[in-house]
């Protein structure tokens, strides 16, 4: 939450407001499926045990570093669906990001930036400044069920992660195109996989 709103604002050193806003049809059309996807993998997770939800995170922390290898790594091509087709695809991706996303507790840019450009034909750089405010409805279905007592309970651990995401944010996004990807994509997979694998052994 802390995090969604920032990153996009530091990334304005590279990624001009134009070039964003000129997207925001995207974000529109993604989040008309995000939003529900969020509840849902919020309800999920919630509900879900322990045990299998530790599964269910390792084996999206692997989908996650296999989206960030291919999209980085690789030239991801545009699949140029006609309008008609788009725009339920765009549904249906924002469902399944939204649902991810709300599971993980993440912002799901690892998905929405290969969505982007696969259905929409949106720049790399562009399509990561493009968010969505999915984890605010992931958030309010979490505190229905007093998920987030934890956060009172310790409030200086929260507040120390809170500052620590702004300062992650603004900091990468003044570096972004500063430092090659070729080496922090391929470390952030190592770290994705090494969770995984202790996530799935919990």
């Amino acid at each position: 939450m802390v995090v969604v709103p920032v990153a996009p604002t530091a990334r304005l050193t590279a990624v001009s407001a134009f070039e964003v806003v000129a997207h925001r049809p995207v974000a529109v059309n993604l989040l008309a499926g995000s939003l529900l996807g969020a509840w849902t993998g919020a309800t999920w997770a919630v509900r879900m045990r322990s045990v299998t939800l530790c599964k269910v995170l390792a084996g999206l922390m692997v989908l996650m570093a296999s989206a960030l290898l291919v999209t980085h790594t690789t030239t991801v091509d545009t699949l140029s669906l006609p309008l008609w087709a788009q725009v339920p695809c765009g549904v249906v991706a924002g469902f399944g990001i939204g649902v991810v996303a709300a599971i993980m507790g993440v912002a799901g840019g690892e998905l929405l930036i290969p969505t982007s450009v696969l259905l929409f034909g949106v720049d790399i750089k562009t399509a990561g400044s493009l968010s969505l405010p999915t984890m605010l409805v992931a958030f309010a279905r979490y505190s229905r069920d007093g998920s987030f007592a934890v956060l009172g309970a310790d409030l200086r651990f929260t507040l120390v992660m809170f500052g620590g995401s702004i300062a992650g944010a603004v900091l990468g996004g003044l570096l972004l195109g500063v430092f090659s990807e070729l080496v922090l994509i391929p470390l952030l997979v190592v770290i994705l996989l090494i969770s995984a694998v202790k996530l799935a052994r919990h």
